[in-house]
């Protein structure tokens, strides 16, 4: 989950860098993806793949349809949220990720989850400046609290399928949908891409391969709530990156509620 994290990270930051480079149509960017995944998938885990559950089994039909979609939605608030800002809100999933456990999973509702989801909800609220005077509400941070509960159902959904599914069946069912989702709009909106930008593109897309079987191998063995604490390294990764290579800026309240959003989830984790 560690390395999964860190490969997610380096994955947003790259996406945040080819606004650098060219401004590249997002369902490009999500097509890149979930084709640099099946090229994992068939690469490396050729013998336990098996495609045609994908189209069979109603969990991987969901998995794939609400995940493709949420790796969508993410990448557009990136674009227009910022890197840090975008994935904060979006990794507010791993609060509504282990409250949507207990009841689809039997995972035990502790006090701990309870005032951790009330510390992080408060930070969002902070963090998006949602009851501030004069606060410019944004669309796209509803849109980022959307792809939040997709990420929470999909987590749950992983948890479920590693009864009867294997890790590379899992994550290709989010391609394999994702790509279906994405494919006709990008197709519709062609555009020229230069080198370099094809090359940051593919270079993230590969991270993010490798970061969602490293995380869907993970939730194998640990429950919603502990696996999810560890996916916090994103947001402080991206967050720093977002500081160091391109001048992004947080505001004290911003800031707050941030921290609220981290102590929040860290609460959701701790055990007895």
């Amino acid at each position: 989950m560690v390395a999964a994290s860190v490969s997610f990270a380096v994955n947003v930051l790259l996406i945040r860098a080819l606004g650098e480079v060219q401004s590249v149509n997002v369902w490009l960017v999500s097509c890149v993806r979930f084709v640099a995944g099946m090229a994992v998938v068939l690469g490396f885990f050729w013998h336990e793949f098996r495609f045609l559950r994908l189209f069979t089994q109603s969990k991987l039909i969901g998995r794939g349809v609400v995940g493709g979609a949420s790796v969508y939605l993410y990448y557009l608030t990136v674009v227009h949220l910022g890197a840090g800002r975008a994935t904060f809100i979006n990794n507010t999933y791993v609060i509504f990720g282990p409250l949507f456990a207990v009841w689809a999973l039997r995972e035990p509702l502790r006090p701990p989850l309870i005032a951790g989801g009330v510390a992080a909800l408060a930070g969002l609220a902070l963090l998006t400046n949602a009851f501030g005077a004069g606060a410019h509400r944004n669309v796209y941070d509803l849109v980022a609290i959307a792809s939040a509960f997709a990420s929470s159902y999909v987590v749950v959904t992983i948890r479920q399928l590693h009864v009867t599914d294997h890790s590379a069946t899992i994550f290709a069912a989010q391609c394999i949908y994702g790509l279906l989702l994405c494919a006709v709009p990008a197709a519709l909106h062609p555009q020229p891409v230069s080198t370099l930008a094809w090359v940051v593109m593919i270079l993230a897309g590969l991270f993010a391969a490798l970061g969602q079987i490293a995380m869907t191998r993970a939730f194998r063995d640990l429950p919603v709530a502990e696996g999810s604490l560890l996916q916090l390294l994103v947001p402080l990764g991206v967050a720093a990156g977002g500081v160091v290579f391109f001048h992004e800026h947080f505001t004290p309240h911003e800031l707050l509620g941030a921290a609220l959003i981290l102590a929040g989830s860290a609460l959701t984790a701790i055990r007895r």
